[in-house]
């Protein structure tokens, strides 16, 4: 049978993972090339021959999405499958045109062919949109755990910006690793928080291989925790799914690819954010999770903030920092930060636009919609110094950080700052204490 090729349409994350559980050894495929966006400078690089496989001992290149048209023509190409997340239906489709326009057909990989199974019990954390609330949820299931004096070993949806063959299967438990990882700023928001927490945290490439080694991590394995990235589905196939809803963006969780997915294979959902959230919004996200998944559980849920130093922020002229994926694709307006500014009386919230200097110049023009918020951009050395140079540029009084890490570690903030916390907190019945209870009970964690 004449093999079919393929583009594999991704951003660094879910692409490589369908490329390795359904296309790396499969021989009646020929995958020539993975085209790359959301993520600056990915393409132009390859897919490495040691992660390849046999079947590609060149690697397999990496173009600039811009490029697919002529790509499926100059590659013969067969078949493209979409492969990743956080993207409104009309984008998908639109995507869809453009690859059936070329002659190729459209595909999505679903659960059957990408999941992995683990040898010990598995509770995934995913959400609607990006900037939901995964990690506070992740954070909160994670101590239940503990507190039960469980082993859990997390396992971080794939943030692999560097050498893709280096970063084949990462192991996290002290902050030493961040350092030796050459982690970026998005992959040290999702790592610290669980290493200063004091459970190991896996992430990479190779997902199958990342799997093995964290089931027979040198520490201790009782559980899995899958950590979700964007609002993507699960990598490995849950004994739990627990799904995070933003009321914030109601009517989202039926409008954005994949996170429908995830709203409608939930066993539990968190409606989060509710202590600042409209009522009306509460209700919306409310009345269509009761539409796709009646039999979730749905737990209420708030993340209320902690600020370090108020008077940084009482009465201050503030620049907000926020995470960066959730302003950019995640389409937020507003973050912790913010809220702590309006809630702690800031004078004002200055817009960091007319200061903004090389690659966050482009983000802002990518991303038009950021408004008057800064977002914690550092996939690469340049990003950190240019980061660094806007918020010494800005005219203000002092900088709020409202994100998951300490930017000070990362970034030397000459202005007054201060640091926004946020921690997942239920309101009423059901809670996660109740679920992580029924979880350990059945089965027979001890």
């Amino acid at each position: 049978m004449e093999k079919r090729n393929v583009i594999i349409i991704g951003a660094a994350g879910r692409d490589f993972h369908n490329f390795n559980t359904y296309f790396r050894d499969n021989e009646g495929y020929n995958v020539v090339a993975f085209t790359a966006a959301q993520i600056p400078d990915i393409e132009g690089r390859k897919y490495p021959a040691e992660l390849a496989g046999k079947l590609y001992p060149d690697g397999i290149p990496i173009y600039a999405e811009e490029d697919l048209p002529k790509l499926i023509k100059d590659l013969n190409v067969d078949d493209c499958v979409f492969s990743y997340s956080d993207v409104p239906y009309a984008h998908v489709m639109k995507m869809s045109a453009i690859v059936n326009a070329a002659g190729a057909n459209f595909k999505l990989l679903g659960p059957k062919d990408t999941m992995i199974k683990s040898t010990k019990p598995v509770i995934s954390v995913g959400a609607v949109r990006t900037g939901c609330g995964k990690s506070q949820t992740s954070r909160r299931i994670i101590e239940l755990l503990m507190e039960k004096g469980l082993k859990v070993v997390a396992i971080r949806h794939p943030m692999p910006y560097g050498d893709l063959a280096k970063q084949k299967v990462q192991r996290f438990a002290k902050l030493d690793d961040l350092k030796k990882h050459e982690c970026t700023i998005e992959e040290m928001e999702e790592y610290e928080p669980h290493i200063v927490r004091g459970n190991v945290i896996y992430a990479g490439v190779d997902y199958e291989a990342i799997l093995r080694e964290a089931e027979n991590d040198p520490d201790g394995c009782d559980v899995i925790l899958w950590d979700g990235g964007n609002n993507d589905f699960p990598f490995y196939a849950p004994d739990l799914n627990v799904t995070v809803a933003d009321p914030h963006r109601p009517g989202h969780e039926l409008k954005y690819y994949p996170g429908e997915v995830n709203l409608r294979m939930a066993d539990v959902v968190v409606i989060n954010k509710m202590e600042s959230a409209e009522p009306e919004a509460i209700q919306i996200v409310r009345q269509n999770i009761a539409k796709v998944n009646s039999d979730a559980i749905v737990i209420d849920g708030a993340s209320p903030i902690k600020v370090e130093d108020p008077s940084v922020i009482k009465g201050k002229r503030v620049l907000v920092v926020e995470d960066g994926p959730t302003l950019t694709h995640g389409e937020m307006k507003i973050g912790a930060g913010t809220v702590a500014a309006m809630k702690l009386g800031a004078a004002d919230i200055i817009d960091p636009r007319p200061f903004v200097v090389g690659k966050l110049a482009e983000t802002f023009k990518i991303y038009p919609n950021i408004g008057s918020l800064l977002p914690a951009m550092g996939y690469g050395d340049q990003q950190i110094k240019d980061l660094q140079a806007t918020i010494d540029n800005t005219d203000c009084d002092s900088v709020v950080i409202g994100t998951p890490i300490d930017l000070n570690r990362i970034v030397k903030i000459n202005k007054p700052n201060t640091r926004v916390y946020y921690d997942l907190q239920e309101i009423g019945q059901p809670d996660m204490k109740g679920v992580v209870d029924d979880f350990i009970n059945k089965h027979n964690l001890k």
